[in-house]
Parts: structure tokens; sequence; C-alpha cells
């Protein structure tokens, strides 16, 4: 008897499209969890499972701007 894994655990998963929809669309991962229904801790590892960076990508790190002398 072959048993199925539930949706979120499975490796390309509706759930997985889903989220990674969401991570394209820059969103960040508190938003994520409130629109899945799930714990950000959930939404962290499902991310790292599929291989899907939850990092903004418009946002620079360590706020790297040029700042102007006057």
């Amino acid at each position: 008897m072959a048993t199925t894994k539930p949706a979120w655990k499975r490796p390309g998963s509706p759930i997985g499209k889903q989220l990674r929809s969401l991570t394209e669309a820059n969103t960040p991962t508190g938003v994520i969890s409130l629109k899945m229904q799930r714990p950000p801790a959930l939404i962290a590892s499902k991310a790292q499972r599929e291989g899907i960076s939850l990092r903004p990508v418009n946002r620079s790190p360590y706020n790297r701007r040029k700042t102007t002398r006057r």
C-alpha cells in the first residue's frame, strides 16, 4: 500500500507553485504566510525544500545608499 504525502510536503506541488509566484512578485514572507494561511516557519521550510529564495530582490543589503555630504 503506497502512502501519499500531503500536498504541502510534495515537491512541485500546487502550493510550491503558488509560493514561487508570490516570491517572484517580491511578496514579503509575512504576507505570504497570511495569504497561504501557514506559519512563517513553514513557508521558509517549504521554500528551502523547493529551492526558492525568500530574499527581496529590489532592496540593497545593509542599507547601502549613496550619502551626499554637504
